[in-house]
């Protein structure tokens, strides 16, 4: 029972945190966003907006990495894995929003309607696309909370299945696609959206990279096939095997 309370409440920071981090992208509606708060000389505000980026960067990487977590289990109970990972990279992600530095001078700004609507309907279709994506695989366990529901029950998580369902059928990673949607569709684009979507860009494709070598060790030649098949990041008809 404490494990499925400490996942449940996991969950619920990590949601939480998601949906905030839409305002704080988006510039609206939240506290502090992205472009919100006092302007710190330029150096200052590099570096430690560089310094944010990197430790979500390292947390989020080293610890969906197959070798630290047979490490980390040692210690760790394994149904709580994933809800710790999922808890500290929440955790993460607040330290950013709550530190970041605004660097508001301004790369573009799209003033006509067409532009800014599309530009809009872009960013809120990669949100989607990115949840979407999720449910698509398995939300629940992606997040901890299966694997702390079947242990409530006594029973075993069962193994992952390789599936390729709806958007999974063009692009292999459609939520890092939906992310890339989402971080770039901007109509007011300052030096630190920017830099958060330069930098959250070369991550993802890093860990795009570390995430196909596990799923060929855990799935093997299917994935290998799929790989061959089926585009990385931009959507496209698959080839014919």
């Amino acid at each position: 029972m404490a494990a499925l309370v400490y996942g449940v409440l996991s969950y619920l920071v990590f949601l939480l945190t998601f949906l905030y981090a839409i305002g704080f992208i988006g510039d609206f509606v939240v506290s502090k966003s992205m472009n919100s708060g006092a302007v710190r000389p330029l150096a200052e505000s590099l570096a430690v907006n560089v310094v944010l980026l990197g430790i979500f960067a390292v947390q989020h990487s080293v610890m969906a990495r197959q070798g630290f977590k047979r490490w980390w289990t040692q210690f760790v109970p394994a149904p709580v894995e994933r809800s710790t990972y999922v808890l500290f990279s929440s955790l993460a992600l607040i330290l950013l929003f709550w530190q970041w530095r605004p660097l508001p001078d301004v790369v573009w700004s799209v003033s006509g309607p067409f532009g800014r609507n599309l530009l809009w309907a872009l960013f809120w279709l990669g949100w989607l696309i990115a949840l979407l994506s999720t449910f698509l695989i398995n939300h629940f366990d992606l997040f901890g909370l299966q694997q702390v529901w079947t242990h409530s029950q006594d029973t075993d998580v069962q193994p992952a299945r390789f599936r390729t369902p709806l958007f999974y059928k063009f692009v292999r990673h459609p939520l890092y696609f939906g992310f890339l949607l989402a971080f770039w569709a901007a109509p007011h684009m300052t030096y630190g959206h920017l830099l958060f979507a330069i930098a959250t860009t070369g991550y993802i494709f890093i860990g795009m990279l570390l995430e196909e070598r596990d799923l060929v060790t855990v799935f093997g030649e299917v994935y290998v096939t799929y790989q061959k098949r089926v585009s990385m990041i931009v959507p496209m008809p698959p080839k014919e095997s």
